[in-house]
């Protein structure tokens, strides 16, 4: 078995590999002039089991380019077996034609991904899961709760209540609520565009409690912010969001450095340099993940990665 990884999330590969116990795999990445990337394998791969790390966060299309590169030589240096993990997987929330002349580009990713030499494919909290079935290999889909879950339990957060910020939300957050035997409300909201969002209602008691607000990823910080300010208007007294994917841009800072947010939690799915004015703690997804990597490897069973105390997260 051997463990490659882009450009992408270098510190989370090399985590991996100190959790499996072996060295992260040499590969040489480089940008032409033009641009165009040129990939090296600088070690034997030939019949080899590899895993190839590399989530699709911002520049999503570079971060794609540098992994279909990559699988390719690994490919032609005849390497056995080629795992794709992708611990955020972009595009996923185009995943299907909800106004005219658009694409489905999750399904062209995994088209793409498949042409591009991968066998397998292991990521984490999809924004949809029924992505699983665009691709026609085997997938292994993680999710990220049972590190939130830990983390939450260690707060001892009393008169809790998770908060789902849209009815699409709504699964896991009653999965959320059932693990932490905590209350649950959701919010309804609208959306204006692809960065502005309107929280209309709540329904749910939040007046006096502790409110987790949860979510599969943030971008501009728009559902979070807008659903925090709803639930303070209703009385909450503190407003924690747990996302899996926190890939920030600066209009998401600046909303959550304004927000009612007290804490932002997340993974470190993404890379993402530090962030001032905003307090966000980041858990590490690198020994579920490299747990996932040995069991595929020895073809074992990866079920109980995805179940806390009998309950399916999902």
């Amino acid at each position: 078995m051997k463990v490659f990884s882009g450009t992408a999330n270098e510190p989370l590969a090399h985590a991996i590999c100190d959790y499996i116990g072996i060295k992260l795999g040499k590969c040489g990445i480089r940008p032409f002039p033009d641009g165009e990337t040129f990939v090296k394998v600088e070690e034997n791969v030939r019949g080899e089991d590899v895993f190839v790390v590399q989530p699709t966060s911002p520049p999503t299309n570079h971060h794609l380019m540098e992994l279909f590169i990559m699988m390719d030589a690994l490919r032609r240096a005849s390497a056995h077996r080629i795992t794709a993990v992708l611990p955020f997987y972009g595009y996923a929330r185009q995943d299907r034609k909800d106004q005219p002349r658009v694409p489905i580009t999750a399904k062209l990713v995994a088209n793409l991904l498949i042409a591009a030499g991968a066998n397998r494919i292991l990521t984490m909290d999809l924004h949809a899961q029924q992505i699983q079935g665009f691709f026609d290999i085997p997938v292994d889909h993680l999710y990220a709760a049972p590190v939130m879950y830990d983390f939450l339990r260690k707060k001892k957060l009393k008169d809790l209540v998770v908060v789902s910020p849209d009815v699409g939300g709504l699964k896991m957050a009653y999965a959320y609520s059932q693990e932490l035997e905590s209350g649950l409300a959701i919010i309804a909201k609208r959306r204006k565009s692809a960065s502005e969002v309107e929280s209309t209602t709540v329904i749910g008691e939040v007046r006096n409690k502790n409110v987790l607000l949860v979510d599969d990823l943030t971008e501009t910080a728009g559902t979070l912010t807008k659903g925090a300010e709803l639930l303070k208007k209703k009385g909450a007294r503190r407003i924690l969001a747990c996302v899996s994917h926190a890939i920030l841009n600066d209009v998401g800072i600046e909303r959550l450095r304004k927000s009612s947010i007290d804490e932002l939690i997340t993974t470190d799915t993404v890379l993402r340099p530090a962030i001032r004015g905003v307090k966000i703690t980041t858990l590490s997804v690198a020994g579920l993940l490299g747990e996932a990597i040995k069991r595929i490897h020895s073809n074992s069973s990866v079920t109980s990665l995805f179940e806390s105390q009998g309950a399916r997260t999902s």
